[in-house]
């Protein structure tokens, strides 16, 4: 054989490199599990017992509870002495940035200040445009109206929003709706949500359209953490209705049983024989 054919030969068994593959995008279900296990609600599984702790880190601990209310107490303190437009909304971005340092500073996750952040950003650049200090509190207005009417809207569709969440968070994301009592549980605590949403409105709208700017600054900060909080609670207790934790079989069922699933006594007949 000469060089030629033998370097043929050899180009001809040279391994081809296959493109690397693309990663797999996630599926809407996919997606939506993960957002729930993200969410506070997903502190608690459902079956489980709520406990004080589970609350405190569903709402960020310590620091998440002073990371959501004292930008807005910072505002209503601003806005009551000075009365300016500036001073009060710049105030609390203000806040919010050292926020973000300090979780820097201190090597912690940063995603929920930022996020805090650019809420606060934007509403401070909504009232400034407007010119209209009552205006910053408009973006949170539309959001509370974006979850009830997507609340509402899985009720009438018969799909509850906290059943879906339920099942995402038990691996089955369709599997409560075999189930009058989840279909029931999952009804009651949407609607228990409903009714968070559908109370801020009710309270804050008027007081917006009154430019009762003080009272609707303190409305938000009681209706805030506080009344999440205790709503997130309910929630709890209503999934561990319909949610019980089945305990592992005990050993001593098995009692009697050989390793190849004989009684000791069918298996002693069976040595006999």
């Amino acid at each position: 054989m000469s060089d030629q054919d033998a370097t043929s030969g050899t180009r001809g068994t040279e391994p081809t490199t296959e493109p690397a593959a693309e990663p797999a995008t996630p599926s809407l279900r996919e997606a939506f599990g993960e957002a729930a296990r993200r969410a506070g609600v997903a502190k608690v599984a459902p079956g489980e017992a709520p406990s004080s702790g589970a609350l405190l880190a569903a709402i960020g601990g310590v620091r998440g509870i002073v990371e959501s209310i004292l930008p807005g107490l910072v505002f209503l303190v601003t806005y009551a002495i000075t009365k300016e437009l500036v001073a009060s909304v710049i105030a609390p971005a203000i806040v919010a940035v050292g926020f973000i340092v300090a979780r820097f500073s201190s090597r912690t996750p940063v995603t929920s200040a930022i996020a805090g952040a650019i809420g606060i950003a934007f509403s401070a650049a909504v009232a400034l445009f407007t010119g209209n200090v009552n205006d910053a509190f408009v973006p949170g207005l539309i959001t509370n109206v974006v979850f009830l009417v997507a609340l509402l809207v899985s009720i009438l569709v018969r799909w509850p929003l906290l059943g879906l969440v339920a099942g995402a968070l038990t691996g089955d994301i369709t599997g409560w709706r075999t189930s009058a009592a989840k279909r029931r549980v999952a009804l009651v605590a949407t609607l228990v949500w409903v009714g968070l949403f559908a109370a801020r409105i009710a309270v804050q709208l008027p007081l917006y359209l009154a430019e009762a700017t003080e009272p609707l600054a303190a409305a938000k900060l009681v209706m805030g953490v506080p009344l999440y909080a205790g709503v997130l609670w309910i929630t709890w207790l209503l999934m561990r209705t319909a949610y019980r934790r089945v305990e592992p079989t005990d050993s001593h069922s098995s009692e009697g049983q050989s390793p190849e699933g004989q009684s000791p006594e069918g298996q002693t007949a069976s040595n006999e024989e």
